[in-house]
């Protein structure tokens, strides 16, 4: 066995419409087939795959019975770094930028209206 990539991640929520308008309107994802789960959700795309599983639930997100996800942040790789930063600005949606010249990349830290730490990674040279 040898792990390749990660597929997706699952976020549990009390607010799947304003998380699916976020990661619509901010990140360009799209909501797409997701099976007939007995409970409330959505599954947002990238092109083909789903990559953010949305989860409803009514109370605190816990893993087992009584220990919290402790996940820090998730990242995920874009092109069109300028239209991205100017979007961010036209909306005044709160966000810090970092250039990492030593590995290539601009990276946007922002939250979603769950807080999720979320990262946007662009090659350095995507200047589109």
């Amino acid at each position: 066995m040898q792990v390749r990539k990660l597929d997706h991640v699952n976020i549990q929520t009390t607010q799947v419409e304003a998380m699916v308008a976020w990661y619509g309107d901010i990140l360009g994802l799209r909501t797409g087939p997701r099976p007939d789960f007995p409970f409330p959700g959505a599954w947002l795309y990238a092109g083909e795959d789903a990559i953010i599983h949305l989860v409803g639930h009514g109370s605190d997100p816990a893993v087992g019975s009584e220990v919290k996800l402790k996940l820090e942040h998730f990242a995920l790789t874009a092109t069109g770094r300028a239209g991205f930063e100017e979007k961010l600005s036209k909306g005044a949606v709160p966000h810090q930028r970092f250039v990492l010249d030593e590995i290539g990349l601009v990276q946007f830290h922002l939250r979603d209206p769950d807080g999720n730490h979320v990262h946007i990674d662009f090659p350095s040279q995507d200047g589109e």
